[in-house]
């Protein structure tokens, strides 16, 4: 791949992060993220939103929070995966949010 600089793993990494990238401006995950959000109950006023892990129910500044997508997009290695792949990362259902935390332990579950 790439005239002989990228191996297999590397190419379809590319691939699958750069679709992963776009997932930042899809509306369902939008709307998550408000949906756990409230204005800030922090002395720090420069903090303009917190939002509740939805497992937790904590609150966390947004650098703190991940939005989780409950049904796993799944592996990407070859073109025949892709279809199912973009299928599931672009899903309209299934978004919400976690703190660092909660999100490691339910992404690393299996």
């Amino acid at each position: 791949r790439n005239s002989g600089t990228m191996t297999e793993a590397a190419f379809w990494g590319m691939i699958r992060a750069t679709l992963r990238n776009k997932t930042r401006f899809w509306k369902p995950k939008i709307e998550a993220l408000k949906a756990a959000r409230r204005k800030s109950q922090s002395a720090n006023k420069r903090l303009k939103w917190e939002f509740q892990c939805n497992k937790c129910k904590h609150w966390f500044p947004q650098r703190g929070i991940q939005v989780h997508h409950s049904q796993e997009a799944g592996s990407l290695k070859s073109a025949s995966d892709l279809p199912m792949f973009v299928e599931r990362l672009f899903s309209e259902t299934g978004w919400e949010c976690l703190c660092k935390n909660c999100h490691k332990k339910e992404h690393f579950k299996n």
